[in-house]
């Protein structure tokens, strides 16, 4: 088979295989009567395995040693080219999250579209100033919250994270991104996940994510999503409440929001109690009788008079006042 006849039926150019032949690459091995180079079999097979080759990414010399070193091992060229096809699909898809980016903020001029993308360019700066400048912007156009989601959970500055933090809660979306981060294994990205989603209006789903932290690992976390769902009057967080108060982990904003649940006050009062009464730790014990002090009623007035004898004298004197303070019940 002539060139001419082979690039017809492979679909290359002439030109290309010309090229195979100048590298030793594809050599047709037959002549014609007329003295013209003819492909053999043999000849069009080997075509076909350097077209297979090519087509998983290997170069032209890569192929030629592949097909000709006795000696030659795919193992470790196979994992290069994984590798390498990962990176054009990472690369790709973060090329696709910034063109949906683009259209989704509605530029109807070229202006305007290379204004979002230099904004989108701006939050993923080295420098911190520019982040949070870009940031501050993005609040007001139409930057996806995926695309805000991810930058905040990557975001080691606090005055950035700030900044997101509140373009994230402008606009719907990216609580699935951030739902993914309070899931992560790095518990700084948890932290910076459940800080952003505290900021969110409530909705079913943040509440979810919410109570599935309370048993994060992380201290931090846990105290987040206590002191979020304390406030927004879920009794689910109020054990996790109460443990805050005996590590003297913002006790006394826990207190505080334990103290608005008017209608568990007295199970509230026997949860404090039971679990902080007998502790040994006399600074635990304080904090105890501070936060029964923020609870009205006859439970908390009750369970303050026991400690009116406690063995710590601080203790005692700080139940004392508290009581002689306190309004009739």
């Amino acid at each position: 088979m002539l060139i001419g006849e082979v690039a017809r039926h492979t679909g290359l150019s002439s030109r290309m295989l010309r090229h195979y032949d100048t590298l030793g690459l594809v050599r047709p091995t037959g002549r014609t009567s007329g003295g013209y180079r003819e492909y053999s079999e043999a000849d069009l097979e080997r075509l076909m395995h350097v077209e297979s080759l090519r087509s998983l990414g290997l170069s032209l010399r890569e192929v030629g040693r592949a097909l000709d070193e006795p000696g030659f091992a795919p193992d470790t060229l196979m994992d290069r080219l994984v590798e390498d096809t990962k990176a054009r699909m990472a690369a790709d898809a973060q090329l696709l999250a910034r063109l949906q980016d683009v259209r989704g903020a509605g530029p109807t001029e070229w202006s305007a579209v290379l204004g979002v993308v230099s904004l989108l360019r701006a939050v993923e700066s080295d420098n911190a100033a520019h982040r949070q400048t870009a940031a501050i912007l993005a609040g007001e156009v139409r930057v996806s919250g995926e695309s805000l989601a991810d930058a905040l959970l990557k975001e080691p500055d606090p005055n950035v994270a700030g900044a997101l933090r509140w373009a994230l809660a402008q606009r719907p979306g990216g609580i699935d991104r951030l739902s993914e981060g309070a899931a992560d294994r790095d518990p700084a990205i948890r932290r910076r996940a459940v800080t952003a989603i505290a900021a969110i209006e409530e909705t079913a789903q943040v509440r979810s994510i919410l109570e599935k932290l309370l048993d994060d690992s992380d201290p931090a976390v846990r105290r987040t999503a206590a002191l979020t769902l304390g406030r927004r009057g879920a009794t689910v967080a109020v054990d996790a409440l109460v443990e805050l108060i005996g590590a003297g982990d913002r006790d006394v904003e826990a207190a505080e929001i334990l103290a608005g649940h008017e209608a568990h006050r007295e199970r509230i009062v026997d949860l404090l109690v039971d679990r902080l009464g007998a502790d040994p730790d006399a600074a635990v014990r304080s904090r105890l009788v501070q936060a029964l002090a923020e609870i009205p009623g006859t439970a908390a007035t009750s369970a303050l008079q026991k400690y009116v004898c406690d063995s710590d004298q601080m203790v005692a004197r700080t139940a004392i006042v508290i009581l002689d303070r306190r309004p009739q019940d």
